[in-house]
């Protein structure tokens, strides 16, 4: 069977709950990846609220949608960053409260330690849950997505220069932070992937492999496949999945093209916008950059990932409801089962 087919929910954040749900199953959508921002989710309410968590279902339900995973992206940044002015504006005021920097660190852990109980707490109220047997991706483990931050990434590709004991720093701070972290997702039966990503504490293959060594190889600690992060910077986005096979714990569908512009602006962005002519790369939509898809969905058959393929849609230059209605159609275009028998089986018959 096809894998399911879901929209992120963070790039629609300005409209209310019910309203991307709609939204949503109109463009083709087979559920949703629930932003925990603006009103899509909520995990204090989450975590302690059986009733919240059905309400969530009942919407959901009404528009034919499901749910696979939830993220965390924005307080998951300030669990180990160097907290400036620009975090407040990202996160809840419980989060940042006055705003001194530890503080805020330590606040956001906690809330990642909730949205692992939060997560748990809404699968198990999944309508149906456990009666839908071999239906593509009812046996998906709950995944909460999301960034780690980074207290290394200020000082790449930087002068004075940068020795390995200073990295080194980085990733025991990354480690310190998230382990207990992590153990709580173990406790709640719950993964936790990293959006490898510039400003993270892994951006790429080299980087992510450190990661998971930081960690001891800690179970709970995998990846949000995304190559619109990847392919720019020149990584092997196919590889990246191969070499990390047993931690692609959930897929972004996002396109980005690269070696473009006028020449002026490298791959660090020249300090311009999104969508400005000048710039060498940029995030586009589905079909529309330079990622190659169909080799992603070989090498996601090869390693037996199930789980949704989950749109996150950027496109500055294009209408968002046109491009992610544009996008689901693109996804299932582009997805296709493995094989259950040996092609050449039948000549021996």
């Amino acid at each position: 069977m096809p894998r399911p087919v879901t929209l992120f929910t963070g790039q629609w954040a300005d409209l209310p709950f019910e309203t991307i749900c709609a939204k949503a199953s109109e463009f083709g959508y087979d559920g949703l990846e629930l932003a925990c921002w603006g009103d899509h989710f909520d995990v204090v309410q989450a975590a302690k609220s059986d009733k919240y968590c059905k309400q969530r279902w009942e919407v959901l339900e009404a528009y034919g949608l499901t749910s696979y995973s939830i993220s965390m992206h924005l307080v998951g940044q300030a669990v180990c960053d160097l907290i400036d002015e620009r975090h407040k504006s990202i996160l809840p005021e419980d989060v940042w409260g006055d705003g001194e920097p530890e503080g805020v660190r330590k606040r956001a852990a906690a809330n990642m330690k909730l949205a692992a109980k939060a997560c748990r707490r809404f699968l198990n109220n999944k309508p149906g849950r456990g009666k839908k047997k071999g239906a593509a991706g009812d046996d998906f483990p709950g995944v909460v997505n999301g960034f780690t931050g980074s207290s290394i990434w200020h000082a790449i590709y930087a002068f004075p220069p940068t020795d390995q004991a200073f990295w080194e720093k980085g990733f025991k701070d990354f480690a310190k932070r998230f382990t207990p972290i992590l153990n709580e997702f173990e406790k709640q039966d719950i993964n936790f992937a990293l959006e490898v990503h510039p400003t993270e504490i892994a951006f790429d293959t080299a980087s992510a492999a450190r990661a998971i060594d930081a960690v001891k190889g800690h179970k709970r600690f995998g990846f949000n496949y995304d190559p619109s992060h990847l392919g720019y910077q020149g990584v092997d986005y196919v590889g990246f999945i191969r070499k990390f096979a047993d931690r692609i714990y959930h897929v972004h569908m996002k396109d980005a093209w690269w070696g473009h512009g006028d020449g002026t602006v490298g791959v660090f962005g020249g300090h311009t916008t999104f969508t400005d002519p000048r710039r060498f790369w940029d995030f586009r939509s589905l079909g529309h950059g330079d990622i190659d898809f169909e080799e992603i969905i070989v090498a996601l058959n090869d390693i037996g990932y199930r789980g949704p393929l989950s749109v996150e849609w950027e496109d500055g230059r294009m209408d968002r409801e046109y491009g992610a209605t544009e996008a689901a159609e693109f996804v299932r275009s582009v997805d296709f089962p493995s094989s259950d028998i040996v092609f050449d089986a039948q000549f021996d018959n």
